[in-house]
């Protein structure tokens, strides 16, 4: 997905269970009847591990006719995650994937020195109507791989291992959660979860990354005494111990890894640990210089 313009979203009150470290609210943006939430990067927050930009896409209900249509746009020194709780986006890249990423499913794009991609909504789905809920992260890839070659994998909801206990079902997206690890290829020491939680039921958080986070969906959940509703990015202090418990049925991202190899610039869909890389990025998207779409190459987002 394309970055768009907007105010960094502003934290909000980091009230005192100790192991918290920051408790961040996303600023939401309406696209034109599609509502963005961006948690990072924040004011106060840049990274979580290896993650550097995490939206929460929806849910929006689209009336038939409608959808989303993210034009080509280009990336370089990072991977796109893409991950869906409802609905189905169509991905095509210049490498010459084209490919539907669905609920449980994993999308990962590593931009490397360079990529273009689209993402849309199918016109047989928008013309009969459909929903949208996910996230879309971008993980920024270690200075060793930042000019490495594009590349592209997918990896279905049934290859991606489930830890199952009484009242608690966590899909293990990428890195080791509970003893399951993910098939996922990633460059860096990378951890993401889909955790899903019943009423009344609680759940330890494996304190073994580096740095790790939750991004709250669905339902009130409650950590050393305070409550957080949907829709809030809560960021742990390394090392300690932290218990999740739910008072309602909720859902929740778990997400982080290894604190990253240096500081990042991030200009529009461009990551870097060089500035003068990113420059170099703009120029080239100015002058066309990046490979097109197969099957998408009309229509592109223009350098900001």
């Amino acid at each position: 997905m394309s970055w768009f313009n907007t105010d960094d979203p502003k934290p909000g009150d980091d009230r005192s269970v100790a192991a918290i470290e920051h408790v961040i609210v996303p600023r939401a943006r309406d696209l034109g009847g599609f509502e963005v939430r961006r948690a990072l990067p924040s004011a106060k927050r840049q990274m979580v591990g290896p993650f550097i930009f995490f939206d929460q896409m929806g849910p929006v209900e689209f009336v038939r006719g409608e959808g989303i249509d993210v034009r080509p746009h280009p990336h370089i020194g990072l991977a796109t995650v893409t991950y869906l709780l409802s609905g189905e986006i169509m991905h095509r890249d210049s490498l010459g994937t084209e490919q539907a990423i669905r609920p449980g499913a994993l999308n990962l794009m590593t931009a490397g020195r360079g990529i273009v991609h689209s993402e849309r909504t199918d016109p047989v789905l928008k013309a009969a109507g459909t929903d949208l809920f996910g996230l879309q992260s971008w993980v920024a890839l270690p200075r060793t791989h930042e000019e490495g070659a594009p590349a592209f994998e997918h990896v279905d909801a049934h290859a991606l291992p489930v830890v199952k206990g009484p009242g608690i079902r966590v899909r293990v997206i990428a890195g080791t959660l509970f003893g399951e690890t993910a098939p996922t290829r990633t460059a860096w020491d990378t951890l993401y979860g889909d955790a899903e939680l019943a009423g009344g039921v609680s759940m330890p958080l494996d304190a073994a990354a580096e740095e790790r986070a939750i991004y709250t969906l669905k339902g009130t959940i409650r950590i050393a005494g305070d409550r957080f509703g949907p829709g809030q990015l809560l960021v742990f202090r390394p090392g300690d111990a932290i218990t999740i418990a739910a008072e309602e049925d909720a859902r929740f991202m778990i997400f982080g890894g290894a604190t990253m190899d240096g500081p990042r610039h991030i200009w529009w869909n461009f990551v870097s640990s060089s500035k003068e890389r990113i420059a170099q990025a703009k120029e080239d998207w100015r002058q066309g210089r990046f490979d097109t779409v197969p099957g998408d190459a009309e229509e592109f987002i223009p350098l900001p």
